[in-house]
């Protein structure tokens, strides 16, 4: 397949020359969220009729990889915003949130989900939680884990079990203000890696939202996390790890090439045989999972029946892939990567996050599992 330009250029090296600072000091990444915004990007995918610029699946992926591979952090901010307006777009047919729609288009607003609660863990598409009727509206207590973003957006897309339903994946989805009575941050982050993606517990009690606000029809909140949230949090996922993987790739390649043993001639890391089967096997992994991601998001634009196995397999392969392709670099790398004079340490860590990030991809081996022998993945 062959991969489209973004539908606007990435600010990567404005990006890339904050990463390092982000990672240290574990600060969100306000100044690359300031650049996508400033350049169109926050609107990305959002289509004409919202005011937006459109873009395939395949046009957000090859930006959201461009940005992870700049600075992570920056690209999981990105991914949980895109994800949570394609979310949103699924289920909005007109009214507060489609005015919502345009200003995110226009730049305006920067959003995110909170699904995960501390009580169901990484099965995202379960709520413990459960909100009551109020009015027009529900009233809702819920205690979330690993928001993305939180306390540096205009609005959290909240996912609540149903009024009057006892099945945890019988769920509504609501688009909350971040400014809404109730909401706190409860904890904050200090990862492995991503240290500026500030995904940190949330509290959300007695908060109150008008139906107006609820994405999509009573009830509907677990057809459209599967419709809507998973697909395009796995190609972001994935777009992710391609763009640390391919980072790492970039900058050990190069190290090699200019490393040298003076004590033999000049000669460079490179010119080993070793160093260089290390390097193939990295770029052939690389490849393969570059391929799939861009294989699967052109099978999301198309509506294709295959694109659901493609989803399952895509951020597992990802994921696995970054975490392999890091370590080679690292070796290839030696002590110069160890002691951080690289930036391989950084993309060793960032690399971690997506195999634990639920999905996990030991759940997601089990669901490929279950879909390849005719079995219901629930």
């Amino acid at each position: 397949m062959t991969v489209e330009a973004p539908a606007h250029a990435v600010p990567t090296e404005e990006i890339a020359s904050r990463a390092a600072e982000v990672d240290r000091d574990g600060r969100f990444p306000a100044e690359s969220v300031e650049a996508l915004r400033r350049d169109g990007l926050l609107g990305l995918g959002v289509g004409p009729d919202h005011g937006g610029p459109g873009g395939t699946p395949v046009e957000v992926v090859r930006a959201i990889e461009q940005v992870a591979g700049a600075c992570a952090s920056t690209g999981m901010v990105y991914v949980m915003h895109l994800v949570a307006t394609q979310t949103m777009l699924a289920g909005t047919d007109g009214g507060v949130l489609a005015e919502t729609a345009g200003r995110i288009a226009a730049g305006e607003h920067l959003t995110t989900l909170a699904y995960s609660e501390k009580g169901s863990r990484s099965h995202f598409w379960a709520q413990v939680s459960r909100a009551e009727r109020d009015g027009e509206g529900v009233r809702f207590d819920a205690d979330k884990s690993w928001v993305t973003s939180a306390g540096h957006v205009d609005s959290y897309l909240t996912a609540v079990g149903a009024p009057g339903a006892d099945d945890p994946t019988t769920t509504e989805l609501y688009l909350v203000d971040a400014d809404a009575p109730g909401i706190s941050i409860t904890g904050s982050y200090d990862g492995v890696g991503m240290r500026g993606n500030a995904s940190v517990p949330m509290s959300f009690r007695s908060v109150r939202v008008a139906s107006e606000r609820r994405i999509g029809e009573p009830a509907s909140g677990f057809g459209l996390m599967m419709a809507a949230t998973l697909p395009w949090f796995v190609l972001g996922s994935a777009a992710c790890s391609v763009g640390i993987a391919g980072a790492a790739l970039d900058a050990v390649a190069a190290h090699a090439s200019k490393a040298r043993f003076e004590h033999l001639d000049g000669t460079s890391l490179a010119d080993l045989p070793t160093v260089r089967a290390r390097l193939a096997d990295a770029k052939v992994r690389h490849m393969q999972a570059r391929a799939l991601l861009y294989e699967v998001a052109g099978q999301v634009g198309a509506g294709a029946p295959e694109a659901q196995l493609g989803v399952l397999a895509l951020k597992a392969a990802a994921a696995e892939m970054a975490i392999e392709v890091t370590d080679r670099a690292m070796r290839v790398g030696g002590g110069a990567a160890y002691s951080r004079h690289l930036p391989l340490e950084r993309l060793f860590r960032d690399a971690r996050a997506a195999s634990v990030m639920a999905p996990t991809t030991d759940l997601l081996y089990d669901f490929i599992g279950k879909a390849i022998t005719g079995q219901e993945l629930f």
